[in-house]
């Protein structure tokens, strides 16, 4: 099923005689697998109101991804939270769509200066599991109407409504970028890097750390965006900030491959192609190495890639390793897994009972059936 229209939209969910799979542009196939009708939200396409000045945006939500960077970029503006793109991750196929976007909440590199896609979601219009048409928020910053409930469907992946319409706040592209790269830290002393330049006042927009680089060795990427002269400034400051550091320092101005390189980081392209377990960990970033040592311990050699100055961390393991037998604080979630293992284990980090009892509580509001991707979050 493919509604052109929230009407449409709304008869076939209230139509609906069992489960379904809701989907954008279906190449995000993450979570348990979903036995069902699919629907897409896909046809729901197109940009319906930009005010460039007000920096909002609102878009249906079926509207590629793609297109909405577009139309954004002829204004000099972008969206803040740089959504990562699962394509080449997963294996699929498709457009990713600004619905799936916000249903996953699916936020890159900058997330650690701008906030997650949540932070930058204004309103949103959605259809629930009894058909029901509803809308929250609004379409400009000023208006926080129904706040909580534009936060709630940011992560939800469908299965408290379909999305029709998304507003967002967006953001000026700056006049250039910057990115210090240190060569050859070990895994400890590159998170203890990226904390120190997150820590300094010189205001960084990335940090990452790959153990094995494009070049095959250790690299930690610190990203500065702004102008010209703030760029130099900061670049020169942070040089200094890591003399001592044993690294060896580059400092890349030339803004094609500092994009280049950030996509190869925020879309997790050394995991690309294969058919390993992936991963995806939301730790406190001092910890970080220390659990990817102890998961060294258990299955041997890993693919491993460090985001958010070492508060995300990505996994390519064996199918038989699970990263939650590991201690830990924080969230493991298995983005890439054979359906057989998606089927068997919980996909999401489980839930402690009272937080469970509350996301159940909500389903059985918004979806009394039971009909809205059901299974998909455990």
């Amino acid at each position: 099923m493919k509604p052109e229209n929230e009407t449409a939209l709304a008869e076939m969910v209230k139509g609906a005689k069992g489960p379904l799979r809701v989907i954008g542009g279906g190449t995000r196939n993450i979570g348990a697998p979903v036995v069902g009708e699919t629907l897409s939200a896909a046809g729901l396409s197109g940009v319906t109101l930009y005010e460039p000045g007000a920096l909002t945006l609102v878009a249906g939500a079926g509207t590629p991804v793609a297109e909405i960077e577009d139309v954004l970029a002829q204004e000099g503006q972008r969206l803040a939270f740089e959504p990562m793109d699962h394509r080449g991750l997963l294996g699929t196929q498709g457009e990713p769509t600004i619905g799936g976007v916000v249903a996953g909440n699916v936020s890159g590199p900058r997330r650690i200066q701008v906030g997650a896609c949540r932070d930058s979601l204004l309103g949103v219009r959605f259809v629930d599991g009894a058909g029901r048409v509803l809308k929250n928020g609004g379409r400009v910053m000023k208006n926080v109407t129904g706040y909580d409930l534009v936060k709630l469907m940011a992560g939800s992946w469908g299965t408290l409504g379909v999305l029709s319409e998304v507003s967002l706040k967006v953001q000026a592209i700056p006049e250039t970028t910057g990115c210090v790269l240190l060569y050859g830290l070990d895994e400890v002393a590159a998170v203890s890097a990226m904390s120190a330049a997150l820590g300094s006042p010189y205001d960084i927009s990335g940090a990452g750390h790959a153990p094995v680089g494009v070049d095959g060795h250790p690299v930690t990427m610190i990203r500065i965006e702004g102008l010209d002269a703030s760029v130099s400034y900061r670049a020169d400051k942070l040089k200094a900030l890591f003399a001592n550091s044993g690294a060896e320092i580059h400092v890349e101005r030339d803004p094609a491959k500092v994009t280049e390189g950030w996509r190869w980081l925020r879309d997790v392209a050394p995991m690309h192609g294969g058919t390993s377990a992936v991963w995806r960990l939301s730790v406190k970033p001092s910890d970080a190495p220390a659990i990817v040592a102890a998961l060294r311990e258990v299955s041997g050699d890993l693919k491993v890639l460090y985001d958010w100055g070492g508060g995300l961390v990505w996994i390519e393991a064996p199918e038989g390793v699970d990263p939650r037998t590991v201690e830990f604080a924080g969230h493991a979630t298995l983005v890439r897994g054979s359906e057989s293992l998606r089927a068997a284990m919980p996909v999401f980090h489980p839930e402690p009972a009272p937080v469970a009892a509350i996301a159940q509580g909500l389903r059985d509001k918004f979806d009394p059936r039971g009909i809205l991707n059901p299974g998909l979050m455990g």
